[in-house]
């Protein structure tokens, strides 16, 4: 997973926060480990794979924006600077600490919706689809089709959910649903999705592939 953002929101029963625009949920990106964007220098080189994640973070703000639910950017160290200036002074941009993609996610306040910005098949409905979900669920999670999650929002904070786990293996989403169903938790799962973590990922959306000087 590379890029990842989270939400926050209440909904009009009962109080309920998504990183995120007003309705009091909260959106926010939370870097991941970037091994997807490894993964493509080989086939696009370096500018090229960052280029891509790049519209890939693009596309995905502009589809949380669209949502109508609030959200927040969380960055690492030197990264804050230059992303407050990509996106201006309507998205803020927070520091996430260090740590494993876990580390990071555990550090968002619940109750939150978590997202990734490697997944172009997002959509602003999606999003207030998780949020409804959220608002009668303990836990939503949206499965990615290499066996990992695009999303996860909760209801209360859940550590065991993140800690020790394998990132960016495809037992991420089935370990999970173990970890969640061994507490008693049933989550709500939203449609499977692609993201963008290979050179054959990529072929299949065209419009985010790297092209030279742009």
């Amino acid at each position: 997973m590379a890029r990842r953002i989270a939400f926050a929101w209440p909904p009009s029963r009962r109080y309920r926060r998504i990183h995120g625009v007003s309705h009091d949920i909260d959106l926010c990106a939370v870097a991941g480990s970037g091994k997807g964007q490894d993964a493509l220098i080989p086939a696009i080189g370096e500018e090229g794979a960052a280029r891509v994640y790049a519209r890939l973070l693009n596309h995905t703000v502009a589809q949380v924006e669209a949502s109508g639910l609030p959200f927040e950017l969380r960055v690492t160290g030197g990264e804050m600077a230059a992303f407050g200036e990509l996106f201006g002074k309507d998205v803020r941009v927070v520091e996430q600490g260090d740590g494993d993609l876990g580390a990071r996610m555990v550090r968002v306040d619940a109750p939150a919706i978590i997202i990734g910005s490697d997944c172009p098949a997002v959509t602003p409905e999606l999003f207030r689809v998780a949020a409804r979900e959220l608002a009668e669920r303990d836990v939503v999670i949206g499965p990615a089709s290499d066996g990992g999650y695009y999303l996860i929002g909760l209801a209360r904070p859940m550590p065991f959910l993140f800690a020790e786990m394998e990132w960016s293996t495809e037992t991420v989403f089935a370990e999970t649903l173990a970890r969640a169903a061994a507490q008693g938790i049933g989550p709500a799962v939203l449609p499977e999705l692609d993201d963008i973590d290979t050179p054959g990922d990529l072929a299949r959306w065209p419009d985010f592939a790297a092209v030279s000087g742009q």
